[in-house]
């Protein structure tokens, strides 16, 4: 995932330190894209930090406290699983019966986040003998900040709130804010920002506030919700049960829709837009459950693929896009446009997941309707390569990303013996995606009666024997692939997770592959919480560097694809497993990253404390885990479903049900012995098959 001030130096504030990005790992995050709400714990939202009612990157509100006069709230109940609804209990202790030790003065407070409003409920119970005067606060303020202006962790200044009939109202240049009262009338005190309510409690009756915050400032894109998949998990283990609804739930939550295609966006709250990379990866683990979300979300890429030069966006014809914004997202040093194509790998990606697309059912028509932009996705590809062969990067700008692979910070390309790599530079990773992407994409073409691409099986052909020549690293105890090629096509040679993007694209030969599966299973890489992003043994590692030693979720399930891919079961299922211990730690809600501390040196990982969540692909990664540990390959020509007889047990036992090949249902099992099911409806039209030789 981008984190584009990782690529930057922190800005200063006027006393002289640094303004430093504010934290995430502490909040308790509501989704319902495009909004997002950000509160504490205890879900009191307080002024400070990135706190806050997000919608279209604008900080809609950065106060909502609830408090009541003569007593303090003490929480004792947080319910912050869901994507969408956080209910909270507090007890007001010295309010009501206090001849007894135990309290009874209670506020429920339920929360329900929709794309463009707030509705909370405040439900106030007494069970003291004797009724209970309360007087009820509900303190509103905003800054209508910029995200980018928050993000930087500037200080803000709040708004004057006007008052309203029947509650709070705030004007922007964007939009206006408002907060009103449904049923009972407060007090309105827009000075303070304060509505409050004079309640008498009465034993065992109820009293109920409503309150409302909507807002006209617009979206760039609408709500893609409902989420279009039905899918459930039964485990015997509770942790994998509960991070793969939770990972579904935060989905759902992420969706958006632009003109009747939904995507999803790649997180919160810093990336609650349309990015090329992360929507499409997300797209793709998700292909089992739904192949409408994948074509729906290359819809949407292919209506801004680049279509001329232009040095400034760095578009391209046939480039697919990096990521879109309403606005210049202004971070300072560092500038990008609204519409901003510094990706080098979401193009070939774009025809990789097409392919899938195909491959799981998808409605040939839509397929072939999209054939166009993946063929120009193909010619971007041999048109960059044409000069060295390989697909490369650079920022010419001087404001945009220096690194353009997921790994885009300023420092995640590093020799083993911790020099920065120099651009342009020829990532290990997207050479194979474009390796992929030409084999597979030429095949599709060919499927569908679409003309070839001229030169692309004789490039991928020839991309391969180069490839295992230019980047292999010989050592002493067997070699690995670089990292990249550097300006010079010197060998980037740090030993990093890159090198699990290349199983199961057909770059590698079968030397080359076992030798991957040994590196990614050795302590180095596995942290045994999940694939580290560079090894132990770097002089640059550090368990809370960006891309120089974190777990990424994401990139530990693309490891575990390509090892599956490749019969490496055992390999993919303790990586697996890493990422379920991790998600015990998180409440089972898969941050963007966090710290690449060892397993067995520490109980829990250690929280990367500005990473996004939920993310996307973090949140798809266990589903992807899953389909990619049972060995399933779909054959939609015959409708067969194919499977090895055993996999691993790494994960226990574990039915995922509501997979779809095309139309059909079915369900997916894998015992705690490795033995792979598959259970199909009556009537159903698949066939499943059981393969001798997993090879």
């Amino acid at each position: 995932m981008t984190e584009a001030t990782h690529d930057i130096a922190p800005t200063t504030t006027p006393s002289g330190a640094p303004s430093l990005q504010p934290l995430l790992h502490d909040l308790a995050s509501c989704v319902a894209a495009p909004g997002v709400l950000l509160t504490a714990l205890d879900g009191q939202l307080r002024r400070g930090g990135v706190s806050g009612w997000y919608v279209a990157d604008t900080r809609l509100l950065d106060r909502w406290e609830v408090s009541v006069a003569g007593s303090d709230l003490d929480v004792v109940r947080a319910e912050n699983r869901g994507a969408e609804r956080h209910a909270f209990t507090y007890l007001a202790r010295s309010l009501g019966d206090l001849a007894i030790a135990d309290p009874t003065v209670r506020i429920d407070r339920v929360r329900v986040l929709a794309a463009d409003e707030v509705r909370e409920e405040l439900t106030l119970l007494s069970t003291a003998p004797e009724p209970v005067a309360v007087e009820l606060r509900v303190d509103l303020g905003t800054d209508l900040a910029p995200m980018p202006h928050v993000k930087q962790g500037h200080a803000t200044e709040p708004r004057t709130a006007a008052a309203t009939d029947d509650g709070l109202a705030w004007d922007g240049p964007d939009g206006s804010v408002r907060v009103v009262a449904d049923g009972q009338p407060p007090q309105v005190d827009p000075g303070a920002g304060r509505l409050a309510w004079r309640l008498v409690l009465e034993r065992g009756v109820p009293q109920v506030v409503r309150l409302r915050a909507t807002t006209t400032v617009p979206a760039l894109f609408g709500s893609g919700r409902p989420a279009p998949w039905a899918t459930a998990v039964e485990a015997g283990d509770v942790r994998l049960e509960r991070v793969v609804q939770q990972g579904l739930a935060d989905l759902a939550g992420l969706l958006l829709d632009d003109d009747g295609d939904a995507f999803l966006a790649a997180g919160s709250p810093w990336f609650l837009t349309l990015f090329g990379r992360d929507s499409l990866w997300a797209a793709r683990m998700l292909l089992p459950l739904d192949t409408g979300l994948a074509l729906s979300t290359l819809r949407v890429l292919a209506r801004r693929q680049g279509r001329v030069d232009d040095p400034a966006t760095e578009e391209q014809p046939g480039k697919i896009l990096h990521e879109v914004r309403g606005q210049v997202l202004d971070l300072g040093e560092q500038r990008l446009p609204p519409l901003y194509y510094g990706s080098v790998d979401a193009t070939p990606l774009f025809v990789c997941v097409l392919a899938d697309a195909l491959e799981w059912g998808a409605d040939r028509d839509e397929v072939r309707a999209l054939v166009p932009a993946a063929r120009a996705c193909l010619e971007w590809v041999l048109a960059q390569a044409r000069e060295s062969g390989w697909l490369t990067y650079v920022d010419h700008t001087g404001e945009g990303l220096s690194n353009q692979g997921w790994k885009d910070s300023h420092d995640s390309i590093q020799f083993a013996d911790g020099r920065l790599a120099e651009a342009p530079i020829s990532l290990s990773e997207v050479q194979a995606y474009a390796h992929e992407a030409a084999v597979r994409g030429a095949a599709l073409l060919a499927e569908l009666g679409a003309e070839p691409v001229p030169g692309l099986d004789a490039w991928a052909a020839d991309l391969r024997s180069r490839f295992a020549r230019d980047f292999w690293v010989d050592s002493d105890d067997g070699g690995h692939v670089a990292v990249a090629l550097d300006r010079d096509g010197e060998r980037v040679d740090s030993v990093a997770s890159n090198m699990g993007h290349l199983l199961g694209t057909g770059l590698l030969a079968p030397d080359a592959t076992a030798r991957v599966a040994a590196l990614l299973a050795d302590p180095v890489l596995d942290s045994g919480f999940g694939l580290r992003t560079l090894t132990s043994r770097s002089p640059r590692f550090s368990p809370l560097s960006y891309h120089g030693g974190t777990v990424w979720p994401h990139d530990t399930a693309i490891a575990v694809r390509g090892l599956a891919a490749e019969g490496r079961y055992d390999e993919a299922g303790a990586l697996a497993a890493g990422i379920v211990r991790a998600s015990e730690f998180v409440d089972h809600r898969l941050p963007e990253l966090y710290g690449g501390d060892a397993a067995a040196d520490v109980a829990q990982p250690t929280a990367y404390p500005a990473a996004c969540r939920p993310q996307a692909w973090a949140a798809a990664a266990p589903v992807a885990c899953l389909v990619a540990l049972s060995g399933l390959r779909t054959d939609p020509a015959t409708r067969t479903l194919s499977h090895p007889a055993r996999t691993t047990g790494a994960l226990g036992g574990w039915t995922l049900r509501g997979l779809r090949l095309g139309p059909d249902a079915f369900d997916l099992s894998v015992d705690p012995d490795g033995r792979v099911g598959i259970t199909l409806p009556p009537g159903s039209p698949l066939v499943v098959e059981q393969r001798a030789d997993d090879a």
